[in-house]
């Protein structure tokens, strides 16, 4: 079963990694780049602190843990544990795949990408409970994790998996968070 479900994987990264061109190639490079979307994140701490004016720093330091979280345990519980090789890295696949840019470290099960934004867009979304904002955030996080199969250095089931992973995590932050801002203001009420 193990055995199919990689070649399903391995068949659809080929399928996914083909379908480039001159054009995305530029596109999706800078959508996987570190610093592309600082505007963006620029602009959400503004919408932050617009709306939660005495708790952005909360929030902005919650958002961090989720970052930190996601980043982390996709590493360590998963690229460390699985140890299965990017598909830039895998010999079997050598003159097949269209990479754009570098391929990166050695393992590529799960997607940090993939975690981290949609670690992020699942918060936000909560926190904003705005459909469009949802949407918006939820359509950046697969964009940016869909890059990382085109540009060549993830399997579709490593974007996926980081994709779950990054939106437990987040939603998890979410809703610890809002407990310990409950349980906060109570305690300031009461005094």
């Amino acid at each position: 079963m193990i055995e199919y479900l990689v070649k399903l994987d391995t068949d659809l990264f080929l399928f996914l990694n083909g379908l480039h061109s001159p054009f995305w190639d530029g596109i999706m490079l800078f959508a996987s780049g570190k610093l592309t979307w600082l505007p963006l994140y620029l602009l959400l701490v503004y919408f932050i602190a617009r709306r939660y004016r005495w708790s952005t720093l909360w929030w902005l330091l919650a958002v961090a843990i989720v970052v930190l979280l996601a980043d982390q345990l996709s590493v360590h519980l998963f690229k460390n544990v699985f140890q299965r090789l990017r598909p830039c890295h895998n010999p079997d696949l050598s003159g097949l795949i269209h990479l754009v840019g570098r391929c990166g470290g050695k393992f590529g099960f799960v997607s940090s990408h993939a975690a981290n934004t949609f670690g992020v867009a699942v918060f936000l979304s909560m926190l904003f409970r705005n459909r469009w904002a949802s949407f918006g955030l939820l359509l950046w996080a697969a964009f940016v994790s869909y890059s990382r199969i085109y540009l060549g250095v993830h399997y579709p089931a490593d974007v996926f998996v980081g994709a779950i992973l990054g939106s437990v995590i987040g939603y998890t932050v979410w809703y610890t968070s809002q407990q310990i801002m409950k349980k906060e203001l109570k305690r300031v009420k009461a005094n």
